[in-house]
């Protein structure tokens, strides 16, 4: 008896990583990330620049309203 195979529906379309974003001005939390984010790509760990990418993503970028 042979096993079942899977089937897909259709092509794959795989995406393309999104652009690094841009750090939010004159935020120096930002700037930190974004210099992280450089040295990690001068050294090869794209592990290290999508971590600080997601951070510089998920900065607040105006204060909070109460």
């Amino acid at each position: 008896m042979s096993a079942a195979r899977p089937t897909t529906s259709g092509a794959v379309h795989p995406r393309l990583p999104s652009p690094p974003p841009d750090p939010a001005p004159d935020c120096d939390v930002c700037a930190a990330l974004a210099k992280q984010r450089h040295a990690a790509e001068d050294r090869g760990d794209v592990s290290a620049a999508s971590e600080a990418d997601a951070e510089i993503r998920n900065h607040p970028r105006e204060a909070r309203r109460r």
